[in-house]
Formats: C-alpha cells, structure tokens, sequence
C-alpha cells in the first residue's frame, strides 16, 4: 500500500469576538440619543418676559419634533444593529472598520437633528437630515451582506428567506428617506410627514419579528 499524501487542512480566516463591537455601539447610541435633547434649551427669563412661558415653550415645538422623530429612528437603527449579532457571532478586522463607519455616520445625526429643527423650512436642511440617515441604513446594510456573504461570520444557519427579508428591511428606510428627498422638491411638508411615518413602520409590529421570536423558542 503506497502513502497517501497529507492533504492540509483548509486554512480558516482568523476571527474575533463581537463583544467589543456591541459595547462600542450601546455606548455610542446611547451618548447620541442623549445630545439630541441639548438641543432643546430652556426658554430664558427674557423669552418668558417678552412672550409668556407658555408661547416660549410653543416655540420649541420643531426642536421636540425632530428629538421625538431622530430618538425614534436612532432606536430603530440601534435595534436593527442589535439584531444581527443574533446571527454575526464572530468579526474580523474588516467587520470592525465597518461597524467604524457606521458609528461615524450614527455620531452625525445630532447635527442633522439640530440643523433640521433650526432650519426647517429651508430643503437643504431637510435633505442634509434625511442623506445622514440614509447614510447610516446603506452602511447598516453593508455590515449585513458583509457578515452574511459566506457565512464564516455567522454562528446560526442563515436561510436564504431570512436573508432577504433582513436585506429587504434594512433598504427599506433608505429608500423612503431618498423618496422624502425627492418629494421635497414639490413639498416641504409632504416630505417632513414622510419622515414622520417612516420609524413607525420599524416600531409597529411586523411578521419579520417572528424570526427572532421563533429562534428563541428552539
């Protein structure tokens, strides 16, 4: 009987932990949500003499709109990051960078936020907001497709269905947010409501939840 050559085992990429990801991004969203209320300031004792609290409060209400409405959508994206580490249970310095990238553009909103409510009336503001959002979903979308492509990252069997649902959900938003930028174009306000409605379709409960819920009972 002849030796048999030594066929090598197939070199495996070296990975790491998520650990340090997710802790990065929970302190990240967390110090974000908590800028966007300074943005809302006290009505001083000369604004209280000249107009009443009440009509100085009354003129707070775009800065609270846009608090209520970035809050909201920075909590949507905060979970949407959260629910693909139930799949993602490895990185690799490529992951990281990404996960870099995407907190840069998450760190942004703040500004948008405050230019938004200053600034309402005038497009840009509005499109400068909603290019910031679409920012952070193209590069939420692109922490997906890079952990998911061959599956090296994952620590659950992906089904192809879960897949497109997931890819479907996170483009969702972009698309809606680059459809407020165009609407803009005919009307302000149209495209203020779209932005209104848009983290209520993430907030309402959809079937896509039923993933997660389903996973957990096994």
């Amino acid at each position: 009987m002849t030796d048999q050559p030594n066929t090598p085992a197939p070199l495996k990429l070296p990975t790491l932990s998520t650990a340090r990801i997710e802790t990065l991004a929970d302190g990240v969203f967390a110090i974000v949500m908590t800028l966007l209320v300074f943005d809302m300031r006290v009505p001083t004792q000369e604004q209280v003499d000249a107009v009443g609290l009440g009509q100085a409060l009354l003129a707070l209400t775009p800065n609270i709109i846009s608090y209520v409405i970035s809050f909201i959508i920075l909590g949507v994206y905060w979970v949407g990051h959260h629910n693909q580490f139930f799949y993602i249970r490895r990185s690799d310095r490529t992951l990281l960078w990404i996960n870099i990238l995407y907190m840069m553009f998450v760190a942004l909103v703040p500004f948008s936020t405050g230019l938004l409510s200053r600034y309402g009336s005038d497009r840009l503001s509005l499109i400068v907001y909603n290019l910031n959002l679409i920012a952070v979903g193209a590069v939420l979308y692109l922490h997906w497709a890079y952990a998911t492509r061959d599956g090296h990252l994952l620590g659950h069997a992906l089904d192809a269905k879960v897949d497109r649902l997931v890819r479907r959900r996170i483009l969702l938003a972009p698309s809606l947010y680059f459809l407020a930028i165009l609407v803009s174009f005919v009307s302000i306000a149209a495209a203020d409501l779209l932005d209104v409605l848009i983290p209520i379709l993430y907030v309402l409960p959809a079937n896509f939840d039923s993933i997660f819920r389903g996973r957990q009972d096994r």
